[in-house]
């Protein structure tokens, strides 16, 4: 039994470990805004007739 609780602790601290930077990338990381063009294809583009 000790063994389950060792390997459930492990898990909970890695658990804890990645919400930890999740929270962290979420907070702390801001992004800058940029302009993105896509070129739209003439080809594809369906007829109006």
């Amino acid at each position: 039994m000790p063994t389950l609780f060792r390997f459930l602790l492990v898990v909970a601290i890695l658990a804890g470990l990645g919400f930890a930077a999740m929270y962290a990338l979420a907070t702390l990381v801001n992004p800058e805004p940029r302009e993105i063009t896509v070129p739209v294809p003439t080809q594809r583009a369906p007829s109006s007739s």
